[in-house]
């Protein structure tokens, strides 16, 4: 029978798991290959283990979206996922939307705008913004969609009410937001 940890006692310090597993990313195109603690968020696994820094650690409650990744096409906070459990999966971050060495649409119009102050939520707004664009067009409705339309799978139309609601998960401190919202119609319309 085992017996109950207690602080201080011989377990101390010690990991509640020491489970690890092999999983497989598609990160920005390219495979990787790593061994993780059971534990390890999605997050951690781009910014530590791959050393790309687009993603940020905001709330680490997947609510604020500065974390906002693409994964399989769909967006996410990726605070709030295990890597095991993306085992498989394709991610796109921020350093992933640039075709090549030219920046995404959504990151071209975020300068041009100048729709981005501190910048720090300024990748998940575009990552978050860019699947926003893809569920639209695939006729995903918001809250804000008038009921009936668009038609089942007929692209839904995005005005700045529905890019407002739509991108409504990822906050920006500095207040940016008129700038943002114009950004994304640049590029949405």
């Amino acid at each position: 029978m085992e017996t109950p940890r207690t602080k201080g006692g011989p377990d101390a310090g010690q990991p509640a798991s020491d489970e690890h597993s092999t999983l497989t990313l598609y990160v920005n195109g390219t495979e990787r290959t790593l061994t993780l603690d059971h534990r390890t968020t999605l997050l951690d696994t781009l910014r530590e283990h791959l050393g790309l820094t687009g993603a940020k650690k905001g709330c680490d409650h997947g609510q604020c979206g500065s974390c906002t990744v693409l994964v399989d096409g769909r967006r996410a906070n990726s605070c709030l996922l295990l890597a095991v459990a993306q085992d498989g999966a394709r991610v796109t971050t921020a350093e992933g939307l640039a075709d090549g060495g030219r920046p995404h649409p959504l990151q071209e119009a975020f300068l041009e705008r100048d729709a981005l102050q501190c910048g720090y939520c300024t990748p998940g707004q575009i990552c978050s913004a860019a699947g926003m664009i893809t569920e639209a067009a695939d006729g995903f409705p918001s809250h804000v969609t008038p009921p009936g339309a668009p038609a089942e799978g007929a692209p839904a139309a995005l005005d700045a009410d529905e890019v407002r609601e739509r991108m409504s998960g990822n906050l920006c401190r500095c207040g940016a937001y008129p700038r943002i919202v114009e950004a994304i119609l640049d590029v949405a319309l």
